[in-house]
């Protein structure tokens, strides 16, 4: 870490920065003054000088990808959230549900990884949602199954009368190999009141995935940032989330999502500026000491925007994606999905070494 940080005082204007870069090297963990610090600086640069050296000690130049597609079965939901654009009351014109064959009609053998998540409809029953894990196993017995949210896994509790514990065995047997991070979008509960009310609360999120660790079901965890949220209000996301590591070690990736306003109740929420995101997905590489993986979720940063938080401590580009939905109902103007061959264009071109990996973060092709 010392000779990837070799000579950064001369270059960082940004007293505290250096004051990190001190900790780093002396492998001393960063704490609430140090996140503030990361949040407020001014000095980009050389902060991106500190998270992608963080990056390089765990990864070296590699940059991780996966071939994968997002199927949603249905936009129906029983629950209305203000930065929502995806979910749809049963009967409204924009509403639909997708039938069995629809579903495998999207499932492919070169598919890695599989993720399935949509609306809570307030009509089908657990079974369902079994059915179409077990189905979609089936039809792709090599690929990894990343399914279902913590909001989903407790609406799956409350329509079933079964534990979470049970729910999420009942997951795991019928094929379900991880959780994806959706969810959390910010455990302030003041922030949560003002975003999504009706939803599962920050703390059941975290117990939820708690449970699923302690079973053996690994998982994802993200922030919805770019809201109504205070810089307190990161720090306390990714405190808790690191907290959680300590005890489980269950996380893989921590994903930063843009909120897109366009289509929602918060439509009138002014963007912040880009630097704020190179901000949190350095804050995430540097704080969050526990996670091996960082992600730039493209959809809602964009392409170039991704490309570029490569060099503030992300290691994972996401994936191929095929047809995402529920961020581009929110207005986001990137493409609905893109080839492995784009994915080893652009992390080349940022200078790094494209990985393929499976949801397990197997690697499954070195392209040097």
């Amino acid at each position: 870490m010392e000779k990837l940080l070799n000579g950064f005082e001369s270059l960082c204007f940004d007293k505290n920065l250096i004051k990190i870069r001190n900790k780093l090297i002396s492998e001393e963990r960063l704490d609430f003054n140090d996140a503030k610090a990361i949040m407020e600086t001014q000095d980009i640069n050389s902060l991106g000088i500190l998270s992608s050296s963080v990056k390089e000690k765990m990864h070296g130049k590699k940059v991780y990808f996966v071939v994968n597609r997002h199927i949603n079965p249905s936009n129906v939901c029983a629950i209305s959230c203000k930065f929502c654009a995806f979910g749809k009351p049963k009967g409204h014109s924009d509403a639909y549900e997708m039938s069995m064959e629809k579903i495998l009609s999207l499932v492919s053998n070169e598919l890695k990884e599989i993720h399935i998540v949509g609306g809570l409809h307030p009509d089908w029953k657990f079974e369902k949602y079994l059915e179409i894990i077990r189905e979609v196993s089936k039809a792709a017995p090599d690929a990894h199954i990343k399914a279902f949210t913590a909001v989903e896994i407790d609406w799956f509790s409350q329509i079933s009368g079964k534990s979470v514990s049970k729910v999420i065995s009942d997951l795991m047997n019928a094929g379900v190999d991880a959780l994806p991070g959706g969810g959390a979008e910010i455990f302030s509960p003041e922030v949560r009141k003002k975003i999504c009310t009706p939803k599962t609360t920050g703390d059941s999120w975290l117990e939820i995935h708690r449970e699923a660790h302690k079973q053996g079901l690994p998982s994802n965890a993200t922030i919805l940032y770019g809201h109504l949220e205070s810089y307190d209000d990161v720090i306390d996301h990714v405190s808790r989330l690191r907290d959680l590591q300590d005890d489980t070690n269950g996380f893989f990736a921590f994903i930063p999502v843009l909120f897109q306003p366009f289509n929602t109740r918060l439509s009138k929420v002014k963007p912040f500026p880009f630097s704020y995101d190179l901000k949190i997905h350095s804050l995430a590489r540097l704080y969050l000491d526990n996670f091996p993986y960082i992600k730039a979720y493209w959809i809602t940063l964009g392409e170039k925007a991704a490309q570029v938080a490569l060099h503030y401590g992300v290691s994972d580009a996401d994936g191929t994606i095929v047809s995402e939905k529920i961020i581009h109902d929110a207005g986001a103007k990137s493409e609905i999905g893109h080839t492995r061959d784009f994915f080893v264009k652009m992390i080349k071109d940022a200078g790094y070494l494209p990985v393929e990996r499976d949801a397990l973060y197997n690697e499954l092709k070195i392209y040097e």
